[in-house]
Order: structure tokens, then C-alpha cells, then sequence
């Protein structure tokens, strides 16, 4: 298996990827969800960071200063990610994150971990980005601390729906900042992947799901 197959198999056996009537937080009434909050043992926080190292070292074998993970969610993505790198592939990158609260004893200031500098290549690694309101409010905050480039966006799923505009919300951050982004999978490659194949002895996808999942792209997906 690639290592996207592996990760789409990950998802499933780990809870984090399921099936059935959904709501989102914008009301779109959805046939599949996707809850990171699922993945809770030292084992699959490795395996995670496996996969976020294996998309950053296909799509950025080089030229990148630091990985940055937006608190909360994407501190230990930040975090198993170089450690995977540095396991994987011999790529030692400092990591860092931001404080929700900005210190003002101590070490003070707002980020933790490597303090970037003018010039820097950072990386931004997320779960799930909706809407991307914490990617746009790092690239914010980035310009009180450093005058860094903000070279990419990794998450793990791209939903494929539209944002604001016609365009998906990764779109968006890509038009809006120039940034670039890499999703681990997208949607497409799931159903693609999941129709009609057992996991354990169980199908996830069937043909009514399938057509369910497809109607809602259409409804709610990009437009290309």
C-alpha cells in the first residue's frame, strides 16, 4: 500500500474517519466526518507523524526552515511530524507553536520552541482546515515575530468543499497567501480507495454511500 492508502486505513481503524448522517458546524448536512479529536495513544501519534513526515518529504524534500503547529490542535502534529522526519528520513527540523496567551514572565513572548528568524521557509501542519481561520491568524501572527516565508500548508484531509467563494477554502489560502498546500489525502482519494473494499471484514463504502458521498461533493464541493 502507498503510504496515502495506509493512511486512509489508518483513519478508519482509529475512529477518526466515519460514516453516517452528519452535521458540520456550518449546517451542511454531511454522509462522512473526519474527528481528529480520536486519535489518543503514543502508538497512532507516531504513526500519524509517519504520515505527515512521508507527504512533507515527497512534496518538500527541501528547503524548509521549521514546521509550525497552531495551538491546540496542531502542536503534536508539529511535534510527531519532525520526530518522523528525523526518524524516517535523517531531516532534523526544529518545531515550534504558539501560546494561545501571550507570556509576559519567563521566556515571555508568543511562541514556544524555535524562535524563527527573518527569512525562514516555515511549514504550517494542521489537521483539518474549514474554514481557515487559524492558518490565516498564524500567518498574522508570523508578522509580529519574524519576516518569514510562508512556504507550506500540510493537513491531513482536503474535504475538496467550498469556502466562502466558489473555490475550496485551501484554495482560498493559496490564492489570498501564495502559500502552498498539501493534503495528505483528499476525499476523493478516499472513496476512491474505500468503495467496495473490506477493512477488517467490514465495507465502509458500498455503492449507497459512495453515490451519498458524491452527491454531497457535488452539492457542497469546489468548483474546479
Amino acid at each position: 500500500m502507498t503510504y496515502k492508502e495506509e493512511f486512509i486505513t489508518f483513519m478508519v481503524r482509529s475512529g477518526v474517519l466515519t460514516f453516517g448522517d452528519f452535521t458540520t458546524k456550518s449546517g451542511r448536512k454531511t454522509p462522512y466526518f473526519i474527528n481528529t479529536g480520536n486519535y489518543k495513544t503514543g502508538a497512532q501519534a507516531a504513526k500519524l507523524g509517519d504520515y505527515y513526515a512521508a507527504c512533507i518529504q515527497e512534496n518538500l524534500p527541501e528547503g524548509v526552515t521549521c514546521l509550525f503547529g497552531p495551538a491546540y490542535k496542531g502542536i503534536p502534529l508539529a511535534v510527531t511530524a519532525a520526530a518522523s522526519l528525523y526518524r524516517n528520513y535523517e531531516r532534523d527540523l526544529p518545531y515550534c507553536f504558539n501560546r494561545k496567551e501571550a507570556k509576559d514572565h519567563g521566556e515571555g513572548g508568543s511562541m514556544v520552541g524555535y524562535k524563527p528568524q527573518d527569512g525562514d521557509d516555515v511549514v504550517i501542519v494542521e489537521d483539518v482546515v474549514t474554514a481557515g481561520t487559524a492558518v490565516r491568524e498564524t500567518i498574522e501572527l508570523f508578522k509580529h515575530v519574524a519576516n518569514v516565508n510562508m512556504k507550506a500548508l500540510i493537513v491531513s484531509v482536503d474535504r475538496m468543499e467550498r469556502g466562502t467563494k466558489d473555490c475550496s477554502t485551501l484554495d482560498e489560502l493559496r490564492e489570498d497567501y501564495g502559500i502552498a498546500v498539501y493534503p495528505i489525502v483528499t476525499v476523493k482519494e478516499i472513496i476512491s480507495f474505500l468503495h467496495n473494499k473490506e477493512i477488517d471484514g467490514k465495507v465502509y463504502i458500498d455503492d449507497e454511500m459512495k453515490s451519498k458521498m458524491e452527491a454531497y461533493l457535488a452539492q457542497y464541493g469546489a468548483k474546479a
